[in-house]
C-alpha cells in the first residue's frame, strides 16, 4: 500500500499500512486496481469518439468509479470488485464496437490486456503487484506532476457526477477525463506538457463546476442570505452530512408530516438558503461542525444519521446502526440507501429513537452570500472601497480536517482588521463560521458563500470585482489563504491556477506528492506559497 494523495497522509509522507483516514491496504489496493483497469477503459473511449462512438453510459461510469477513488468516499472491498469488473466489462465490449466501426486500438498499454482475479483476494493482490503510483512514471518530478493530474482528475469527477445528478453533463468534459486518464500511461510527454496538462485539467473543472452551480441553482433556486439557527429543536431527529443537494431533498419530500426534524451538518449548511430547500416547515436548522469534531457530535445526536457522498470519517462503531448513506458513499457493516432512494430505512431509524427531548438553543449563523447576492452589492463594495471603508478582502476557505494545525485559519479570521472583508466557503469555514465580526456600511464582514462545490460562485464574483475595477484579478486588494484535504481541493486550486491568479497560501501542509522542483515551478510561476508559522505573520505580509 501507498496513498499519499490527501493532506493526513502519515508523516507528510505516504500511508504504507493502513490510511490515516481508516482505509485498509486491501482498500487502497482495490482502488489502484480501478484507476489502472479505467486507464485501459479511457484508452478505447478516446479511441471510440475518433469513430463517433461515444457511449453515455460509459462516460457516467467513469466519473462514478473515480470518484469512488477519491479520500473518505468508499471503503467497501465489495462495491470496488464490482467496479472493477463492470470497467473490464464495458472496455471490452466498447472496444469490439470500435473495430467494427472502424477503429484501431493499441494494445501495447498493459491496463487494456488485463484479466481480473476470479476473486476479491486475487484483486487485492494484482493491485498490489501494480505498485501504481510508483509506476506512472520514473522521473520523479514527472511522476509528480501525474499525481497531481491523477488527484485532479478524481476532484473534477466529483464535480461532474455532482452536476449529471442534476441532469447538466457536457461530453467535452467526459472526452477530457478520458483523455486525461489515457495520457497517464505516456512515457514520453515532457516537463512543459505535463505542466501544460495539469492546468488543463483546472481548466475544465471550471466547466464542470458551471454545470454544478447551474444544476444547484437551476432546480432549487439561487441562495439567499438566511439566518440558521444552531442548536436542537425538541423532537424525533435526522442529520445529514456531505454534499448531495437532490438526496437531501428527496429525504425533505419524504419526511413531511413524519413529526421528523431535519438538521444539516458540514457541507449541507448553505442548504438552508436555496428557496426550494428551505420551505419546509420541518428543515430545522444546523447540528455540529465539520470534521474537528464530526466524530463526537454524532456520537451523541439521538436520531437518525445520513451521509452523502463524500468528505465524512468512517462511522466509530458506537453510533453505526444509525447511520445511513446514499450514492458511492459506502463502509462494510453500514447501511446504504439503493438507486430507489427510498428513505424510509432511515425514517423509521429516527421514529425509533429519541430524538432531543429539550430545546437546545445556540445562536445562529449567516449563509446564502452565493454569486448571485453579493452581487447586488456590487456597487455598494466598490463605493466602499473606494472610500476607503473597504481596505482589502480575504477568501479564506477549503477543506477542514482533523490534522493539528488548522487552527491557524480560526486565528487568522479573529486578526483580520475591522476594515477587511472575508470570504468562505466550504468545510474549513468551520473553524470560524460563527464568528460574530459586524458590518462595512451595512455589509456583512463574514461572507459564507457555500459548499466546496460553490467555488465558481467565488470565482464570478472575483472576475466581476476585477471587472468593476477595470484591472485584473491579481490587481485585486484580495488575498486567497485556502486550507486543502482532499482532491476536491487540488482541482480546486488548478482551476485558480488555470486563470493566472497568484500569490495564494496554503496550508496546513504543502501536498506530499509535490516534489521541491514541482513546488519551485509553481512559485515561480504563480507565487504560490505555504501558510506561515502563525496567522499574524502573513496578515502582516499581505497588509503591508
Amino acid at each position: 500500500m501507498f496513498c499519499n494523495q490527501c493532506e493526513q497522509t502519515a508523516k507528510g509522507l505516504g500511508c504504507t499500512k493502513i490510511g490515516v483516514c481508516g482505509k485498509t491496504e486491501g482498500v487502497s489496493e482495490l482502488q489502484d486496481l480501478l484507476t489502472y483497469v479505467l486507464q485501459g477503459l479511457a484508452i478505447v473511449a478516446v479511441a471510440g469518439r475518433k469513430v463517433d462512438i461515444i457511449d453515455a453510459d460509459i462516460d457516467r461510469f467513469t466519473t462514478e468509479a473515480l470518484f469512488g477513488c477519491l479520500t473518505n468516499v468508499n471503503f467497501d472491498p465489495a462495491r470496488f470488485e464490482t467496479w472493477i469488473r463492470k470497467t473490464v466489462q464495458l472496455r471490452d465490449e466498447l472496444k469490439t464496437k470500435v473495430v467494427a466501426a472502424g477503429g484501431s486500438v493499441s494494445n501495447e498499454v498493459e491496463a487494456l490486456n488485463y484479466t481480473p482475479a476470479a476473486n476479491l483476494a486475487g484483486l487485492e493482490a494484482q493491485g498490489a503487484k501494480l505498485n501504481f503510483i510508483p509506476s506512472l512514471d520514473e522521473n520523479e518530478d514527472f511522476r509528480s506532476l501525474k499525481q497531481i493530474i491523477l488527484y485532479g482528475l478524481r476532484g473534477l469527477a466529483a464535480y461532474t457526477d455532482h452536476a449529471a445528478i442534476l441532469g447538466r453533463q457536457d461530453t467535452e468534459v467526459y472526452s477530457y477525463i478520458h483523455q486525461a486518464l489515457a495520457d497517464l500511461t505516456r512515457k514520453d510527454l515532457d516537463l512543459d506538457e505535463l505542466v501544460a496538462a495539469t492546468l488543463k485539467c483546472g481548466e475544465v473543472n471550471l466547466r464542470a463546476m458551471e454545470l454544478l452551480d447551474t444544476g444547484n441553482t437551476g432546480t432549487y433556486g439561487h441562495p439567499v442570505p438566511t439566518p440558521v439557527p444552531l442548536g436542537a429543536k425538541t423532537g424525533k431527529a435526522i442529520l445529514v452530512t456531505g454534499h448531495d443537494l437532490k438526496d437531501f431533498h428527496m429525504l425533505l419530500e419524504q419526511t413531511k408530516d413524519k413529526g421528523i426534524n431535519i438538521y444539516t451538518h458540514g457541507e449541507m449548511l448553505p442548504c438552508h438558503a436555496y428557496p426550494e430547500l428551505k420551505k419546509y416547515a420541518h428543515f430545522h436548522g444546523h447540528y455540529g461542525t465539520a470534521w474537528q469534531n464530526q466524530q463526537k457530535e454524532m456520537a451523541v445526536f439521538p436520531g437518525a444519521i445520513l451521509f452523502t457522498t463524500n468528505c465524512i470519517q468512517k462511522p466509530h462503531d458506537s453510533y453505526k446502526d444509525n447511520v445511513f448513506t446514499t450514492g458511492l458513499v459506502g463502509w462494510p457493516g453500514i447501511n446504504h440507501i439503493g438507486d430507489d432512494k427510498d428513505f424510509s430505512p432511515v425514517i423509521e431509524r429516527a421514529l425509533a429513537l429519541p430524538g432531543f427531548t429539550a430545546d437546545a438553543p445556540n445562536g445562529e449563523v449567516l449563509t446564502g452570500f452565493a454569486r448571485n447576492t453579493v452581487l447586488i452589492f456590487a456597487d455598494k463594495i466598490v463605493e466602499a472601497v473606494k472610500t476607503g471603508a473597504i481596505k482589502h478582502f480575504f477568501l479564506v476557505g477549503g477543506c477542514d480536517g482533523a490534522k493539528l494545525g488548522r487552527n491557524y485559519y480560526t486565528n487568522f479570521v479573529e486578526q483580520v482588521p475591522e476594515d477587511c472583508i472575508i470570504l468562505t466557503l466550504a468545510c474549513g469555514k468551520f473553524r470560524f463560521f460563527d464568528k460574530k465580526l459586524g458590518n462595512i456600511d451595512g455589509i456583512p464582514r463574514l461572507l459564507d458563500i457555500g459548499q466546496c462545490n460553490d467555488a465558481y460562485s467565488a470565482i464570478q464574483i472575483a472576475l466581476v470585482l476585477a471587472d468593476a475595477f477595470a484591472c485584473g484579478v491579481n490587481d485585486l486588494p484580495l488575498s486567497i489563504i485556502l486550507s486543502w484535504y482532499e482532491q476536491k481541493a487540488v482541482v480546486i486550486l488548478l482551476t485558480l491556477l488555470s486563470l493566472g491568479i497568484k500569490d495564494i497560501r496554503l496550508g496546513p501542509t504543502l501536498p506530499a506528492f509535490v516534489t521541491p522542483n514541482v513546488l519551485n515551478v509553481l512559485v515561480e510561476n504563480f507565487d504560490i506559497k505555504p501558510i506561515a508559522e502563525n496567522a499574524q505573520e502573513d496578515l502582516k505580509t499581505i497588509l503591508a
